[in-house]
């Protein structure tokens, strides 16, 4: 991660937003205050680790339903990339399009990377796990899909005590 980044410090008030979703719903943080929201920021839709980690959350979701939490994907993908990859993987979570990168801004997350000796922006692999209280209580930086959404399954088991 760029030594400039700078993500909402835990106990903050996490940075409000309205985005829409592939069907053109909209959905922001105030929407559903006294639920835990689980924000995962991704680079792109329909990529191998991007897969990976939205399947893993759409096969948790029951449990984490249960566990009291909600679970939006934000990618700078549109509205149509999203729907094309909800259908194709069956996704049952809000999956958002932030275009113009301002949440993922918002968030700390939009900024260099490299790839194949190539600089390029784009959104990076961090999630964001907010309280009821509409609060950050835990950031994963620098994900990795595999195990991802059990970690933060636990991660909410553990913070519900």
């Amino acid at each position: 991660m760029s030594p400039f980044r700078s993500f909402p410090p835990l106990g903050s008030e996490a940075p409000t937003f309205s985005l829409r979703d592939a069907a053109g719903n909209e959905h922001g943080p105030v929407d559903v205050r006294g639920k835990w929201l689980v924000i995962y920021f991704y680079p792109k839709d329909d990529t191998p680790g991007c897969t990976i980690e939205a399947c893993e959350f759409r096969d948790a979701e029951r449990a984490l339903q249960d566990a009291g939490a909600i679970v939006w994907g934000i990618s700078p993908d549109d509205q149509s990339s999203k729907a094309a990859f909800r259908d194709k993987f069956s996704l049952n979570f809000p999956i958002l399009s932030d275009l113009d990168h301002r949440v993922a801004e918002a968030y700390g997350v939009w900024g260099e990377k490299q790839m194949m000796g190539k600089s390029f922006m784009s959104t990076h692999r961090v999630t964001f796990l907010i309280s009821p209280e509409g609060r950050v209580a835990k950031v994963w930086e620098s994900v990795t899909p595999t195990g991802h959404a059990a970690e933060v399954l636990a991660e909410i088991v553990h913070q519900r005590g």
